[in-house]
Formats: C-alpha cells, structure tokens, sequence
C-alpha cells in the first residue's frame, strides 16, 4: 500500500446524521467490529493496512448512504497523543474483552467441574464452542498482542479437559534431547509471560541453540519446525497448566526451582489464584513492563529471559524445598 513513510495509522473522520437513527448504531457496530478505537469523538483509527483501508472505505460509502459524510486519511500522530497511547487504546479495548471472556469461562468452568464424572453435557459444549468462536473473535482484531489472551485460552483447554474423558492412551513423550537440538521453535507474535519464560526454558535447559520465529496465529510451521503455546502446536496448555508447565513436565526437567518458577508463570497467564507465591506480583509487573517497553518479540526474549535467568538463580541459591 502505497503511503508516505512512518504514517503508521487510518483514520476515519465522519459525522452522522440524527435520522434515521439506526445509522448511527449501525456504523458504531461495525467500527467495533472492525477493531477500530475512537480517539475523538466521530474519530476512529486502526493500524496502517490494506484490508484496514477497504475496511474503512467500506465503512464511509455506508455512512454516504445514509446522508452523512466521512473521510479516511492516513496519520501519524505528531502532537498530544502518540503511537505508544494510540496502541494502549487498542490493547484496552481487547483486554476488556477477554476479561469479559475469563469471567464467562470462569463460571463455565465451575460447572464442569462439578460434571467432571458424569457425561459430557450438551449445552456446556455449546457454550465452550461460543466462547471459543468470540475468543478467535477478538484475537482477530487483537493488533498488539494484548496479554489477557493466553489466560483465557488456558481456561478453555482446562474447561475441554473437564468435559471430555482423558483418553486412555499414555501421555505422548518429549522427543529426546538430540532431536530438539538446533530447531527453530515457532510461537504466535506479541508474546508475553508463558512464552517469554518457555523460550528462555526452551533454550536454557532443552535446545541451547534453538531460534525462534513469531507468526500470526494460523500460520503453518515449517517442516522441522516446533510449535509452542499456540493452537495445536507441539507444546502448549495442556488441561489447566500454561506451556512452561507443560515442558517442565515432559522434559522431566526435575528441579525445584523450575517448579516453584512454573507456579508463578501459572498463576499469572492463567490468573486462577492456585499457588499465590509471593514472588508472582514481582514478575508480572516485570513482564508487563518488558512488554510495554518493546514491541519487538526478540527484543522482549532478551529483556524478559534476563529476569527468568535471575528469578532462577534466586530460586537456586535459595535452596526452596516447598
């Protein structure tokens, strides 16, 4: 798409008449839908791109329809709000929904869990299927990697877990290490605590030279690629534990100091509360602002393996037994 360098943004300026009044409602829906934010008011913006540009000029010829009047504009915000506040605008608005989202599947949850020895119950399915349809939903027009994500997807694989017998077969083991070394380990873009602790897992105890590669979120892996904490992948949650769990256990990595690290990195992706160690408020603020301060992936692997390195040498010299 053609435009002038560093226009990081689309706007849409419109003003809608007072009749009919369904016109109004009718494009604030569709704005939303879109993933759009208003900055002012009759002012809306989304990220730079082309299936941005045809949104919003989709959008406008509705708005021409109903007698108002609009324009789309690419921006780059030099005074007052900057980019950094812009995409904060964006990851609020995500954020809500996916607590929104918790909170269902929290409920949701609490009542399979009291089904969990009867069969499967037919309007629990339904529900796990609605939540999941609105969670892929949001992710859609997730543009920042808001971080609520990951904790709702945990809870919809605890709530599959719950409803659905275990199979009978035995847990599918880790390959063994000579297969490992050397990958590249695929993981979604915007990461965030689960996957910024099981990279620095990964390459601190699994496969010292693994590389990473960050994609969207249905992007096929490469053959010989590993996918981890993403929808089918490899590694990922697993019943009610995140993937750092998850590899701590399949590569029967038998260290207390992992385990009491896993605790943490549960509680804050899946925000349930299990373990309430005292250290996990500490590290969830370190990674929100590793977060905020970069929007690279590579770069918040950098920044947030140096406080997994030190978490776990706190835990070592320390010598925890519970």
């Amino acid at each position: 798409m053609a435009a002038t360098d560093g226009n990081r943004w689309l706007v849409l300026i419109h003003q809608i008449p007072p009749h009919p009044g369904y016109l109004r409602v009718k494009v604030g829906r569709r704005l939303q839908d879109l993933g759009a934010v208003p900055v002012k008011n009759s002012v809306y913006v989304l990220p730079r791109s082309e299936g941005a540009l045809e949104d919003f000029q989709w959008v406008r010829r509705e708005i021409l329809a109903g007698g108002g009047d609009a324009s789309v504009c690419e921006a780059r915000f030099v005074e007052g709000l900057s980019d950094h506040a812009v995409e904060a605008l964006f990851n609020a608005a995500r954020e809500a929904e996916y607590a929104a989202l918790a909170r269902e599947a929290r409920a949701l949850q609490a009542a399979a869990g009291r089904r969990r020895r009867r069969s499967t119950p037919a309007q629990a399915e339904a529900a796990l299927r609605r939540l999941r349809k609105r969670l892929a939903e949001a992710a859609e027009i997730d543009f920042f990697g808001a971080p609520g994500r990951e904790a709702v997807e945990g809870l919809l694989s605890s709530i599959e877990s719950a409803l659905r017998p275990p199979l009978p077969a035995p847990e599918r083991p880790a390959p063994p290490a000579g297969e490992v070394r050397g990958r590249t380990w695929v993981t979604r873009r915007g990461v965030h605590v689960d996957r910024i602790g099981s990279a620095w897992l990964i390459r601190r105890f699994i496969d010292p030279d693994a590389r990473f590669r960050f994609v969207h979120g249905h992007e096929e892996a490469a053959p010989g690629e590993l996918r981890f904490d993403m929808f089918e992948a490899d590694f990922t949650h697993e019943g009610d534990q995140c993937t750092f769990e998850v590899l701590v256990r399949r590569f029967a990595l038998a260290d207390p100091a992992l385990a009491r690290m896993a605790e943490i990195v549960h509680d804050i992706d899946l925000k349930d509360g299990r373990f309430e160690r005292p250290e996990t408020a500490g590290l969830d603020h370190l990674i929100a602002g590793v977060a905020m301060r970069h929007k690279d992936d590579e770069a918040r692997l950098r920044d947030g393996g140096v406080a997994f390195e030190a978490l776990y040498e706190y835990f070592r010299r320390k010598g925890v037994t519970g």
